[in-house]
């Protein structure tokens, strides 16, 4: 495991499940800069607190769904997105997929896929 210390905000609608990632996170050594459950207010955060990594859900509160907060993201910053979602089906994936992503994990997940996937971000920053 590499020293780099990710700057992570977290963009879940679900509270448990946001917890239970926020303890992996920091348990893997990372910080957790942010949470929330919103895509505007994940947009702001973003600009404001400027993370390294964002673990974004698919489906959110409010008017902007996972993907569209990321691109939105995207035009302003180049950050590393890990969807942690339900929606695996072929139509979000390939929708995703326009948004350049560098993992997905689908829920219910364990701390080795995100560990995993925390790998593949380290990879893609060489």
């Amino acid at each position: 495991m590499s020293n780099s210390i990710h700057r992570v905000l977290i963009v879940e609608d679900d509270n448990i499940i946001s917890l239970v990632l926020v303890n992996m996170i920091k348990q893997m050594g990372h910080e957790v800069v942010g949470t929330t459950t919103n895509g505007r207010e994940a947009i702001e955060l973003a600009n404001e607190l400027d993370p390294s990594l964002i673990l974004m859900d698919i489906r959110l509160k409010g008017d902007l769904d996972g993907i569209e907060t990321v691109m939105a993201i995207k035009e302003k910053k180049d950050v590393a997105v890990i969807y942690v979602t339900g929606n695996t089906d072929k139509q979000h994936f390939d929708r995703a997929k326009e948004s350049g992503f560098v993992d997905l994990i689908s829920k219910p997940f364990t701390a080795r896929d995100l560990e995993k996937s925390l790998d593949k971000v380290k990879a893609s920053q060489f």
